[in-house]
């Protein structure tokens, strides 16, 4: 092994040990780039080493950190995260709550079904993670409980169905993705709507047979009233302005009338249109929607910002040569690289949140995919459902804190990890479905061209 090999291996495992030490992901990569720069230079020039890392290397961060800072790409994000911020408080998830429970509610395991199909329409117009666990923990999880719910499962459907938003476009995470890869957000959007769709289509499956075989676990409510022409129309005009709200947005990015950008731009005026045509739109509430917006929008961005850097000396020290030798050396062929890779990612995700795998790893495994002869689309967006099960998986399972922070009292964390499990394994299902049967990825992307 070469000192440039041992430096990058401890750079990496330095990062792992001091994330999950509590420091802020910015600071511990750009301190990391720091460094190991000034290691690197140290053996360069005091013990002769060949490094090929040196102070240049400063400024080329800071170019680098400059194209990110100019991406037009990237201006979508804080526009997507304004759009999800005012949706919530718009009170569109609440009138469909109440509307799709009059029609759902007689069904067994119905009402675990209305959260779940409004945590569908909530992930393809908010996209924001934390946001939807905590509205479809507020609407859903009380009324569940009150009917005879069993408390895992529907604490369970909360937090699995909050995740959608990471995969169903628009999605900041494919946007994140896009960037990194040099690929097309439009073909990444296209790729992960029926697989985002697909997971939708599980959790639904699994709720209404889990119900259906066990009886405690999803009862029939009692005193819903029968379903009702005035039910279904209720229905009808509580899903018609979010459901306008995606069409303006993805339909124009789909059929080549606004570019990802100009689309979110659509999007967060629809949204504080929509909110103003119902009355909750005031100087207070934007005021708030601003701040959360700038606050998200500075986590992001802090972290491309130490992700760029960091990436930089690791792939300065020979990281990217490293990876794709181990990765290439493994007896397994193609298709058991990419499993593996899979894998490893499933793991990380224990660990790591999705921003960290997405800026470090992806970049790096990515290309040794593509030269393998995979279709780097159909890759990604397998590698996105992937990382949505951090979201779930202990120990650093940012959903499951997320419903904990606003869940009634006798939810503990416990009964969240229970419920959890069954969503997770769904989850692989669907990654599993993905990689057995390519079209699920291609087809749309491929009607687009």
């Amino acid at each position: 092994m070469s000192i440039n090999d041992a430096l990058a291996i401890l750079m990496f495992v330095s990062f792992i040990g001091l994330i999950l030490s509590g420091f802020a992901v910015a600071w511990v990569l750009g301190g990391l780039a720091i460094v190991f720069t000034v290691i690197a230079i140290v053996l360069d020039i005091d013990l002769g080493f060949a490094i090929g890392v040196d102070w240049a290397y400063t400024s080329l961060s800071a170019n680098r950190v400059w194209d990110v800072m100019k991406n037009w790409v990237l201006v979508a994000l804080p526009m997507f995260i304004f759009m999800g911020m005012m949706l919530e408080r718009s009170g569109i998830a609440g009138d469909l709550m109440t509307n799709l429970t009059r029609v759902f509610g007689r069904v067994r395991g119905g009402l675990a079904v209305t959260v779940t199909i409004i945590g569908l329409l909530l992930a393809a117009t908010t996209g924001i993670i934390g946001a939807s666990v905590v509205l479809l923990a507020l609407l859903g999880l009380p009324v569940m409980l009150k009917h005879g719910y069993r408390p895992s499962l529907a604490a369970g459907t909360v937090c699995a169905v909050g995740t959608l938003g990471i995969l169903i476009p628009p999605s900041i995470m494919l946007v994140l993705m896009a960037d990194r890869l040099a690929m097309s957000v439009g073909d990444l959007f296209l790729g992960a709507m029926i697989p985002g769709l697909l997971l939708g289509f599980l959790y639904i499956l699994y709720l209404l047979v889990i119900s259906r075989f066990d009886k405690t676990a999803a009862p029939v409510p009692d005193g819903v009233e029968p379903v009702s022409i005035a039910a279904i129309l209720g229905v009808f005009r509580a899903v018609l302005a979010p459901i306008a709200l995606i069409l303006a947005v993805l339909g124009s990015i789909f059929f080549g009338i606004a570019t990802p950008t100009e689309a979110a731009g659509v999007g967060a005026f629809g949204a504080m249109l929509l909110a103003l045509v119902r009355r909750q739109l005031n100087r207070n509430v934007m005021a708030d929607v601003l701040q959360q917006t700038t606050t998200t929008t500075a986590f992001i961005f802090a972290i491309f910002v130490g992700a760029t850097a960091y990436s930089l000396v690791l792939r300065g020290l020979g990281g990217d040569e490293l990876i794709e030798g181990a990765l290439l050396g493994l007896p397994f062929g193609p298709t058991g690289i990419v499993i593996t890779i899979l894998f490893a990612t499933f793991l990380l995700g224990f660990f790591l949140d999705w921003i960290e795998i997405s800026l470090i790893i992806l970049p790096l495994v990515a290309p040794v995919v593509q030269s393998l002869g995979f279709d780097l689309v159909w890759f990604t967006v397998m590698f996105a459902v992937c990382l949505q099960t951090s979201f779930l998986t202990p120990p650093v399972g940012f959903a499951i804190f997320y419903l904990k922070g606003v869940a009634p009292d006798g939810i503990g964390v416990r009964t969240i990890y229970r419920g959890v499990v069954p969503f997770i394994l769904l989850q692989l299902l669907g990654l599993t479905l993905i990689f057995i049967w390519k079209p699920l990825v291609t087809w749309l992307p491929s009607l687009a061209y």
